[in-house]
């Protein structure tokens, strides 16, 4: 629906350059840009499914901005520091021209716009399918906006938007307390994340290979940070789709369950048979999951046993062995 929200704001006042750079933040692989001038637009996406997609339309797309643009249009995330990250990077980047800012209000578009207004002057505001779309002229004034990787208070480095940034996962500690000793030589953490899992997977001697497998860069680039072991490789890639070198010996994951802030226990079902596809036939998965997501079905499709072997009250660890052909 963005389309129809830029089509409006143009209609009430909102004016893209018609030369230059246009440079696009955080806009999904699957956008509607009908409204947006592809052939000088830039897109940065971070996140490998949506940079893929761009690649594939034949537009334009980086991982950071680079040189000066003549506009920008920024799209909310679901985390508030990550949304001003991107604010921060197209002010920098356009040193002087307008910031439109698109987004439906399940991303916090409303009190984004409220914080900006209170930072600089909105040019221009329109409401339309469930959303806003405002713009204002670029400007110093989100500079502390520019947030980067931090430590947590653990000492792991994690960056916004990535998942558990404040500190360690609990559901991720459970799993890791309950591995065996043995996981076998060749292992793959899928939605690796900023490390969290892959010190201790590393800790098991039996351990000759481990593929962190990630599509967010940004948490990627901080496992690089939080794991040094030379027995490490990193991966950035859709989990869903990533081939290994070599059959594995085991999977250990805690896989994602949201598409934005949509909970969608369908994408948890997808790791699971993404995971049967690239183990050995005697190999194993080991995963934590909320309490409450049905991963128990497609377990049973994909591997001839699976159990459940610990848990609480928020938590299950599941195990499925010898994947089916």
């Amino acid at each position: 629906m963005t389309a129809d929200r830029l089509s409006f704001a143009a209609e009430a006042g909102m004016t893209l350059p018609e030369d230059g750079r246009i440079l696009l933040l955080g806009a999904p692989g699957e956008l509607d840009a009908s409204a947006l001038p592809l052939t000088r637009c830039t897109v940065v996406q971070r996140f490998a499914p949506d940079h893929a997609a761009w690649a594939r339309r034949g537009v334009a797309v980086a991982l950071a901005p680079e040189g000066e643009f003549a506009a920008a249009v920024v799209y909310p995330a679901r985390a508030r520091e990550l949304t001003e990250q991107r604010i921060a990077e197209a002010c920098a980047a356009v040193p002087s021209g307008m910031i439109v800012v698109d987004g439906p209000k399940t991303d916090g578009i409303e009190p984004l716009l409220k914080a900006i207004k209170a930072r600089s002057p909105i040019a221009g505001q329109v409401s339309k399918a469930h959303g806003k779309c405002f713009w204002f002229n670029s400007s110093d004034a989100f500079a502390d906006w520019a947030h980067g990787p931090v430590q947590n208070g653990n000492g792991m480095w994690t960056a916004p938007g990535v998942f558990s940034a404040e500190a360690p996962d609990p559901g991720s500690e459970l799993l890791l307390s309950v591995l065996p000793a043995k996981l076998g030589a060749q292992v793959a953490d899928l939605g690796a994340g900023w490390g969290g899992l892959a010190a201790g997977i590393l800790s098991r001697d039996s351990v000759t290979t481990l593929h962190l497998v990630e599509a967010d860069h940004s948490a990627l680039d901080c496992a690089r940070r939080n794991v040094s072991d030379p027995r490490a490789q990193f991966h950035w890639a859709d989990a869903l789709d990533w081939k290994a070198p070599a059959r594995l010996d085991a999977v250990v994951m805690n896989p994602p369950f949201h598409i934005g802030r949509k909970p969608d226990p369908a994408l948890g079902r997808a790791f699971i048979t993404a995971a049967r596809r690239i183990l050995k036939p005697s190999g194993s998965l080991w995963l934590v999951a909320n309490r409450h997501l049905p991963y128990e079905p497609q377990l049973e499709a994909d591997f001839r046993h699976s159990e459940e072997i610990a848990g609480d009250a928020r938590f299950k660890i599941l195990h499925g062995y010898r994947p089916k052909a």
